[in-house]
């Protein structure tokens, strides 16, 4: 497919990853105010800050759901495991205080 005007298509498809990239930051920013709140829960309550069971369970949901969306299973792991050292480690500071 040759395309018309490449340089207008390239700044059209870099306005779309930038909308993208800004909707990415905004659902992480919602997902850490939850995970703040799941945190705060166990600490009061003593629970531990990593759950494996639950972890293994959501790497295979969303290894599934990457599949499903053509998306590389292991990157959408690696994504997970990064996501959720963070939110360990808000766990791990919000039990010690």
């Amino acid at each position: 497919m040759t395309v018309p005007d490449p340089q207008a298509e390239l700044l059209r498809l870099r306005a779309s990853i930038d909308n993208i990239d800004a909707a990415l930051i905004f659902m992480l920013a919602e997902r850490f105010r939850c995970t703040q709140q799941v945190g705060v829960l166990k600490a009061e309550h003593e629970m531990p800050a990593s759950d494996p069971r639950r972890e293994e369970q959501q790497v295979a949901r969303l290894r599934a759901l990457a599949e499903e969306a053509h998306l590389d299973p292991e990157f959408a792991e690696k994504w997970f495991n990064f996501v959720v050292a963070e939110v360990i480690r808000h766990h791990t500071e919000a039990a010690s205080r």
